[in-house]
């Protein structure tokens, strides 16, 4: 029979424990995703489309591409692209290597809604780890930094490279 006993779960202060792997990085996915939540609402956005227009702040990819990067199929990224180009934040170019394919650029308005979008998160998350020290942050995004890319190139995304898209001539990246 399973043990009933249940482990509160509580949130330490600095110092004062650990919760454990799994649910603290549970509880920093949340804390996390609540701020990015806020924060694309106050723009109009969902998180999806907050996530595709990160996504855009350095790179042109194609819709396949994005459809790896959120991990959605083509159909529904191709709907999240519309949608975005309706309300001018994104534009579509022709690929000069396969003209089937369609590279996703920031507009200028798409970048000035991201640039203002990215610094009240940034803002947000300094609160959030306003009770780290410097040594903690520094290996706080080390870790992170591991795990996300390390986690991508399992994807096949190579979210280090920002230059492929500038390399094939795309305009905007």
């Amino acid at each position: 029979m399973p043990s009933t006993v249940r482990r509160p779960v509580l949130t330490p202060l600095p110092g004062e424990g650990d919760l454990g792997l799994v649910d603290a990085l549970a509880q920093l996915s949340f804390a996390v995703q609540g701020t990015l939540a806020r924060i694309a609402a106050a723009y109009d956005l969902s998180i999806v489309q907050a996530r595709l227009l990160g996504i855009l702040r350095d790179r042109s990819p194609t819709i396949m591409e994005l459809a790896r990067f959120l991990q959605l199929d083509k159909s529904s990224v191709t709907g999240l692209v519309d949608r975005a180009q309706e309300r001018g934040l994104v534009t579509r170019t022709a690929s000069i290597l396969d003209r089937r394919s369609v590279h996703v650029t920031l507009t200028a308005a798409g970048g000035e809604l991201v640039d203002r979008a990215t610094a009240a998160f940034a803002a947000e998350i300094e609160i959030l780890v306003a009770d780290l020290n410097a040594a903690q942050r520094v290996r706080l995004s080390s870790t992170a930094s591991l795990v996300v890319v390390t986690d991508a190139r399992r994807r096949g995304i190579d979210i280090l490279n920002v230059e492929s898209a500038r390399s094939e001539g795309v305009p905007g990246s």
